[in-house]
C-alpha cells in the first residue's frame, strides 16, 4: 500500500515537532519538511533527516512557481508557521492548489474563538482560511486546547521552574471558566488520525484531552505537590484594560512581533478566561467536530499524570531554545500587564525565522 506523502512547514517548532513525531510513529506516512535553503544544515533540520524526514528546499516568500515545484507529488500539506507569518500561507495555498495537493492543513492549532475582533491572531488565520475556500482547495482546520505545558502555576519552592516558560501566576476573573486542555505531545497523534479521515475533510476539528477550570488546576497541583499556591485573581476590568492598551499600541506601529506579545496574551485571557470561548460546547456551536466524537477510543495523556511528572522533575519544558534577547527587551519593557506571561508567546528570532518554527 502506498504511503501518504505529507509536507510539514515548521517541522522544527513545538507544534510542528509534535506533528512530526505523530506522523513518524505511523508507517503509512512519508514525511517531508519545507526548509529554506540556508537552513538545510542547521542541527534541528539534520536531526529531522536522521529520523527519516525528507527535506524539500523552498521559501514561502519565493516565486509561486518554485513552491508549486516543491509541492509536486505531495498529498497533504500541514502548516505550522509563526504568528507573524500567517499571510505567507496564501502563496503556499495557491501552490498547493496548482500542485494538486489533496488536503491543506493551514496553521490553526490555537484555542477556540470566534472570528471578528476577539483575537487578532484568530482573525489573521481566518483571512487565510477564507482564501483557501476561495481557491476551493480541500482543507481541514485543526484547533487544540490550551496546552498542558502552559496551564499550571509556579510553586513557591521553585521545584517545577525547570519545566515552566513563565511564572503563569494569574487567575482570570473568578477562575471558574472551563478551559479545553491538550497535551502538546498529543497534537501529533491527533493530526495523524485527522488528516486521513474523510469525515474531517473541509471541516473544523477541535482536538482536546480534558476540560478544567483554573481553580481546578490549582487545586490539583496543590494536592500533588503538597504545597499551598497563592491565588492571584485578576479582575475583569484589568483584562479589558490590558486588551485595549495592547490593541492601541500594536495598531500604532508597523507590524512588530514584540509589540504584539501583550496583545496575544491579553486576547487569550479575554477569550478563554472571560468569554469562555475555549470549550467543546462552544466549538460545536461554531461548527467544529471534536476529537471525542471522532475518536472515542483515543487515549490522551492524562492531565493529572502529566502534573505528577512535572512535580517529579521528569517533564520537558517548551520553547527552551527560544529566548528574547536583551536588545529586544529594551524595546519592549516589561510591565504589570505583560510580566508574568511575558515569554509565553515569542517573537520571531533568527533561529525561528530561518526554520519556519512556530507554536
Amino acid at each position: 500500500m502506498s504511503r501518504t506523502k505529507v509536507l510539514l512547514v515548521g517541522a522544527a517548532g513545538e507544534t510542528g515537532g509534535s506533528i512530526a513525531n505523530g506522523l513518524l510513529e505511523q508507517p503509512n506516512f512519508e514525511v517531508h519538511a519545507l526548509v529554506r535553503p540556508r537552513s538545510a544544515q542547521k542541527p534541528a533540520i539534520v536531526a529531522l533527516q536522521e529520523r527519516g524526514v525528507q527535506i524539500r528546499k523552498g521559501d514561502l516568500k519565493g516565486p509561486e512557481e518554485s513552491l508549486t515545484d516543491v509541492l509536486t507529488g505531495i498529498d497533504v500539506v500541514i502548516s505550522c508557521v509563526g504568528p507573524s507569518e500567517q499571510q505567507d500561507q496564501i502563496p503556499l495555498a495557491k501552490a498547493a492548489k496548482n500542485a494538486g495537493v489533496q488536503r491543506f492543513i493551514p496553521c490553526g492549532f490555537i484555542t477556540v474563538a470566534p472570528p471578528g475582533g476577539i483575537m487578532w491572531l484568530r482573525d489573521e488565520k481566518e483571512t487565510v482560511y477564507n482564501h483557501i475556500k476561495q481557491l476551493r482547495l480541500p482543507y481541514t482546520i485543526i484547533d487544540v486546547g490550551w496546552w498542558y505545558q502552559f496551564s499550571y502555576p509556579r510553586l513557591e519552592s521553585g521545584r517545577i521552574d525547570y519545566a515552566m516558560t513563565s511564572a503563569n501566576n494569574e487567575i482570570v476573573a473568578d477562575g471558574n471558566s472551563p478551559i479545553a486542555l491538550t497535551d502538546l505531545r498529543d497534537i501529533g497523534r491527533y493530526v495523524a488520525k485527522i488528516i486521513t479521515d474523510d469525515r474531517t475533510l473541509n471541516k473544523m476539528v477541535l482536538a482536546y484531552n480534558e476540560v478544567k477550570t483554573q481553580n481546578e488546576i490549582y487545586d490539583l497541583l496543590e494536592e500533588i505537590s503538597e504545597e499551598k499556591i497563592q491565588r492571584n485573581y485578576i479582575p475583569e476590568e484589568t483584562i479589558y484594560t490590558r486588551v485595549l492598551a495592547a490593541r492601541q499600541s500594536s495598531e500604532t506601529y508597523p507590524f512588530d512581533p514584540i509589540k504584539f506579545i501583550p496583545r496575544y496574551l491579553a486576547e487569550y485571557q479575554l477569550s478563554w478566561g472571560l468569554r469562555g470561548d475555549n470549550t467543546p460546547e462552544y466549538a460545536k456551536y461554531l461548527g467544529y467536530v471534536t476529537s471525542k466524537e471522532l475518536y472515542p477510543d483515543f487515549t490522551p495523556t492524562d492531565f493529572r499524570e502529566y502534573l505528577e511528572t512535572v512535580v517529579r522533575g521528569a517533564a520537558k519544558g517548551v520553547y527552551t531554545d527560544r529566548t528574547i534577547s536583551k536588545a529586544q527587551q529594551r524595546f519592549f519593557p516589561r510591565s504589570e500587564s505583560s510580566d508574568s506571561l511575558y515569554t509565553r508567546i515569542f517573537p520571531r528570532t533568527e533561529s525561528s525565522d530561518s526554520l519556519y518554527m512556530s507554536r
